[in-house]
């Protein structure tokens, strides 16, 4: 399989739109290597994999990224992802992080942030995916908060939505699948609100 990008043009052809197309390329290749980690050990999982899921040649991952192990640090990262995860003012944050999980589940068939559940299968790599996670996801979220007690509440609302995306896109539990997923909003969040609300405080 294979695919005609413009960055791999002429020599010559350079400018913005070869810069476009190599971001373009770069971002089909990272999803590649996410939906590959997704699914399987690190260690099992080749250039070659990664480059038949993005349709592009081993050489051109090799061009962009340098080696297989600077591909997956980057896919290990969450910076980018959490970004979205926590776009909401703290009052809402509840139900923008429950909706967040179930609609990335329903409409790209993966959470980003569920990458962490799959960290035992990547050996030395998963230590990285789980430093990175107490970092930027379960930490960016505690600095969202108020309250001396603000990592233990973060840790503990974020354990709520893993669960939640585990049964709903990767146990696919069939009364939460197909249940609506407003519906799974309005009943989930609350109670993901009242975790993160500082003690003492009402709203």
């Amino acid at each position: 399989m294979t695919t005609a990008y413009a960055d791999e043009r002429e020599p010559g052809e350079r400018g913005p739109a070869a810069r476009r197309d190599a971001e373009a390329t770069k971002a089909v290749i990272v999803k590649a290597a996410r939906y590959l980690l997704a699914r399987h050990a690190h260690g099992d999982i080749t250039l070659k994999a990664v480059a038949d899921r993005a349709g592009v040649s081993p050489p051109l991952i090799l061009k962009y990224f340098g080696s297989k192990d600077a591909l997956f640090s980057g896919v290990m990262n969450f910076e980018a992802d959490v970004e979205s995860f926590l776009d909401a003012p703290p009052a809402d944050l509840g139900r923008h992080m429950v909706r967040h999980v179930l609609t990335g589940q329903a409409e790209r068939g993966a959470d980003p942030i569920l990458r962490i559940v799959f960290a035992p299968l990547h050996g030395e790599q998963g230590e990285i995916l789980r430093a990175n996670f107490r970092t930027q996801v379960s930490g960016a979220l505690a600095g969202r908060l108020a309250g001396e007690d603000a990592g233990l509440r973060a840790e503990l609302a974020v354990s709520m939505l893993l669960g939640l995306g585990v049964m709903y896109g990767i146990a696919r539990g069939p009364h939460v699948w197909a249940a609506d997923i407003e519906e799974v909003v309005d009943r989930y969040a609350p109670a993901v609100q009242a975790v993160l609300r500082a003690p003492g405080c009402i709203a």
